[in-house]
């Protein structure tokens, strides 16, 4: 039990999901933050049905490069972290931190993705990428056209 509590005083007790983690990785904390928001968008309409679901997959999947079980882990780890009460901003802090100007476009056009997998836009859904790309510093025009890329995608199949 000392033992425990002496790891915890160290900081070598349990890391929570959301929790920086000491080797810091870039590219692991755009994937969570990312994860994350993909969730956030999903569920903000209040149905997280299962095409918003295959899409984040897929996404995740094709976008970073992850396999099955990688995938399934990030989802998960994403969808606990969501489930906390601590909102969009430490996410959107945590993905521009991580990611340069010009990347994060990308990352709106993954949520436009997915809140337009179902074929309906709610309000709800359309403010939260408004809000993401503020807070990331993605502007209207930027915000816009990674809409209709993500339209565009979305009707390719």
């Amino acid at each position: 039990m000392f033992s425990k509590i002496a790891d915890l005083l160290r900081g070598n007790g349990p890391v929570k999901a959301d929790a920086p983690h000491p080797h810091h990785d870039p590219a692991a904390d755009a994937r969570f933050a990312c994860a994350c928001l993909l969730i956030e968008a999903a569920a903000m309409d209040g149905d997280f049905d299962a095409e918003e679901r295959t899409r984040i997959a897929l996404i995740l999947a094709e976008d970073f490069d992850l396999d099955g079980p990688q995938v399934q882990v990030l989802m998960d780890d994403a969808r606990a972290a969501s489930a906390d009460d601590g909102g969009i901003y430490r996410f959107t802090r945590r993905l521009k931190d991580a990611t340069t100007p010009e990347e994060r476009p990308n990352y709106i056009e993954m949520m436009w993705e997915v809140v337009l997998a179902d074929g309906a836009l709610d309000p709800l859904e359309d403010q939260l990428i408004r809000r993401v790309a503020g807070l990331i510093g993605v502007s209207d025009q930027d915000r816009g056209a990674a809409r209709k890329r993500a339209e565009e995608r979305l009707a390719a199949g």
